[in-house]
């Protein structure tokens, strides 16, 4: 994709929704940094279905950290992998009560250090909790970005740069949401909705659908 159609590409996304938020649901930077845990390899309907009671339980490290393991994973059993995440919650509220004044830290370095978070649970606090404009590439973002031509890659890792290097400064920030939100109701996995599509003009795709 040229760039003056990356321009217009996003242009368009802040056009119709210029404060995008994720759909994960939480009271705090703690709250945030749990739920974006727990939403590994799982929905965010069913990270929030589990998650209110829990944060209307423990929403602080010293409180997750009183819950203990097993009362935690009480609350998210019906999340997958449901016991390695519940001892790396419990290990990183004891990190950030040990190491961090019970506060989430605002730096990659010190997320990642954490147990149980990886680049893109780093990128999603940073960017949610702390306005970075990191850019966080989950399976949603890694198909739009292939399947349009935006920042085709053949890892995570490398779309990511790829999506760093071109996206416009400006919409760095909410790129990542856009593109998120663009996947999971439009550019679907199985059939994408074109005709619904905002930018299925500026769109390299050859499969495109037409109803």
């Amino acid at each position: 994709m040229k760039k003056k159609d990356i321009e217009r590409f996003f242009a368009r996304f802040a056009a119709r929704t210029p404060e995008p938020t994720g759909e994960l649901e939480y009271a705090n930077d703690f709250t945030l940094l749990v739920a974006v845990v727990l939403s590994a390899q799982a929905t965010d309907t069913s990270v929030n279905k589990a998650s209110e009671a829990l944060f209307a339980r423990a929403s602080t490290p010293q409180a997750m950290v009183k819950l203990g393991e097993a009362g935690l994973k009480r609350y998210i059993k019906t999340i997958g992998l449901y016991n390695n995440k519940a001892k790396n919650i419990i290990a990183l509220s004891r990190a950030l009560l040990e190491h961090h004044a019970g506060k989430v830290p605002s730096s990659r370095a010190a997320l990642e250090a954490l147990p149980g978070v990886g680049r893109k649970t780093a990128s999603v606090v940073l960017n949610a909790a702390f306005g970075q404009p990191t850019i966080a590439v989950d399976t949603h973002v890694f198909r739009v970005a292939n399947r349009t031509g935006l920042a085709p890659a053949k890892t995570p890792h490398a779309v990511e740069l790829a999506l760093e290097a071109r996206v416009p400064e400006r919409h760095k920030r909410h790129a990542h949401h856009w593109l998120i939100l663009h996947g999971r109701y439009v550019c679907k996995a199985r059939k994408p909705d074109c005709p619904a599509c905002i930018v299925s003009d500026l769109c390299a795709y050859g499969g495109k659908t037409t109803a």
